[in-house]
């Protein structure tokens, strides 16, 4: 009897080894070329990677952030594309425009003619952070000091939510009509009906919140730790806290099967495979 249980024991063992023995490994990295990049983001229509660099204080209106062109082997391609932004923070792309949220505002560029078509003030707001857009067009921005979504809908720019369980907000993930949202956990709402629920706790403040081609969920913590979740288990993959260096707002490319992840102060993004 004990013989049985200990190759149950030894079965189960291997099985979870086998199953949640995920890890990164380094595919690329820029070099510590970027100013602060805060969030990455890849468009497989075009094959070009952004990254919106802060280049100073992530709160402070100075006009010296920008967004940054690199191609998919991480060379850059354009290192200052579209200028006179703040800190710009979190990305999405929609019908040929890239949205950016930046501190109190939710920056339009035109991707084709690289210029600032729009902005949209959203008043009362501290710090816009991260930026989902779903197939229908509405553009989602979080605000995290607020506890505050809003939202960019037929041009007009408002609050969609405010709930003070969405304490610590930050990053988004949309798909098949749901909002995905991390902060110290990961709650979803129905973008319909607005019903928010909590899905994942323990999470220790997420930044960046992505799928991968399998699914699940692979996110961030600003101060240098990224988590893989499967089935209800979190493994940690990653942790740079001990050196200092950031992983921010991270993005998963499915089309190149990598995740892209800024470095904040480190200035670089390093690209990972996920492996088992």
């Amino acid at each position: 009897m004990n013989l049985k249980k200990s190759l149950v024991a030894l079965f189960i063992l291997l099985f979870a080894g086998f199953s949640y023995g995920q890890k990164l490994v380094e595919v690329w990295r820029t070099g510590p070329t970027l100013k602060t990049p805060e969030s990455v983001l890849y468009d497989a229509a075009s094959g070009i990677i952004y990254v919106s660099n802060i280049n100073g204080t992530s709160d402070v209106k100075d006009g010296n952030g920008f967004i940054s062109q690199l191609l998919p082997d991480g060379s850059v391609k354009q290192m200052e594309w579209v200028s006179g932004l703040n800190a710009p923070k979190g990305m999405a792309i929609f019908n040929g425009k890239l949205y950016v949220s930046d501190i109190d505002e939710l920056v339009e560029i035109d991707i084709a003619e690289a210029r600032v078509a729009a902005r949209y003030p959203a008043p009362g707001s501290i710090f816009l952070n991260d930026v989902a857009v779903c197939q229908n067009g509405m553009v989602f921005v979080t605000d995290s000091r607020t506890h505050k979504i809003h939202v960019l809908k037929d041009n007009q720019f408002s609050v969609w939510m405010e709930d003070e369980n969405l304490q610590g907000l930050n990053g988004l993930y949309t798909e098949q009509g749901k909002l995905y949202i991390g902060s110290q956990k990961i709650q979803v709402a129905d973008i319909k009906t607005k019903t928010l629920s909590d899905l994942q706790d323990g999470c220790g403040g997420i930044d960046g919140l992505e799928k991968d081609n399998a699914g699940n969920f692979v996110f961030s913590n600003w101060a240098g730790r990224i988590f893989y979740l499967e089935n209800g288990k979190m493994t940690k993959l990653w942790d740079s806290t001990e050196e200092k260096i950031n992983t921010a707002d991270v993005f998963f490319a499915k089309a190149l099967d990598l995740l892209l992840v800024p470095t904040f102060n480190d200035n670089q993004v390093v690209a990972y495979k996920i492996e088992k």
